[in-house]
């Protein structure tokens, strides 16, 4: 009796640990999670290597602090420069480029700052802010509001306090449904506006593309194992070797929105 019970208690280990899930934490922008970027893609990682990842989706900042705290094992963002910073502070280890797609200014159709056709987004903005019309910002330390100042301070204006200069400290999506109810302005990832715009109903339109200053470089890079002992290295390194190989840059490039724009570009080297 005694052996039965022995066998049937071990038999139940070796089942439960044998479909024991591995779990690991991603931080990462609202664009990427919005768009269904990780929807599409994390499903083929997960049936490849059997670790599921949690994704805390918010501005690269907050991704990056909380990647800097320990609080998650991989981070997968796009503010380049932030990103390099942080390795060389000894943060993060083996960071890659891995997508790019750009950003994109979107207005009312009726276009008051008469932006269309400009093809310099400082000059969009010089536009909207001489306009007088609205300009809704994310205002939230994101990769896209780290852009949008920079574009501002190109301009060579300083919007902060200014009447017609909305900060929301809001996701992309949402900073697009607000830009869209008070029929203004704003920047916004190309993916999260194709990926959202029909399901959400915008009226909003792009005013303007194509500036070369407009190009958004997504990377992912790792915690260091060596700032935070308990992360999960050996499963995050996993997830980055594999979003750069040729298989984790075919399925970036194989989401696509419903018209079969492809929504990120793969460019890992």
């Amino acid at each position: 009796m005694r052996k039965t019970i022995i066998l049937a208690m071990l038999l139940t280990f070796i089942g439960t640990s044998a479909f024991a899930e591995t779990r690991i934490r991603m931080a990462s922008t609202t664009s990427t999670q919005n768009s269904g970027l990780f929807d599409y893609i994390l499903p083929v990682f997960e049936k490849k290597t059997g670790i599921k990842i949690d994704v805390v989706a918010v501005g690269t900042g907050a991704s990056i602090e909380i990647g800097k705290r320990g609080d998650a094992d991989v981070v997968f963002v796009h503010a380049k420069e932030q990103e390099l910073k942080a390795v060389e502070e000894g943060f993060f280890v083996n960071r890659h480029d891995v997508m790019y797609n750009d950003f994109v200014i979107i207005g009312p159709p009726a276009d008051p700052a008469r932006v269309t056709g400009m093809k310099s987004a400082a000059d969009a903005l010089k536009a909207i802010a001489g306009s007088g019309a609205s300009f809704v910002s994310r205002g939230d330390k994101s990769g896209t509001h780290t852009k949008e100042l920079s574009l501002w301070k190109k301009a060579g204006i300083d919007p902060t306090g200014q009447k017609w200069y909305l900060e929301v400290g809001q996701g992309m999506e949402k900073t697009q449904r607000i830009a869209d109810e008070k029929k203004a302005y704003t920047l916004t990832d190309r993916s999260t506006w194709l990926a959202t715009k029909d399901k959400d109903k915008l009226d909003l339109v792009i005013v303007l593309e194509g500036d070369q200053g407009l190009f958004n470089q997504y990377g992912v890079m790792a915690v260091n194992p060596d700032k935070h002992k308990h992360i999960k290295y050996k499963e995050a390194m996993e997830f980055v070797n594999w979003i750069i190989s040729k298989e984790g840059q075919a399925a970036v490039a194989g989401f696509k929105d419903k018209n079969g724009n492809a929504l990120f570009i793969p460019n890992a080297k």
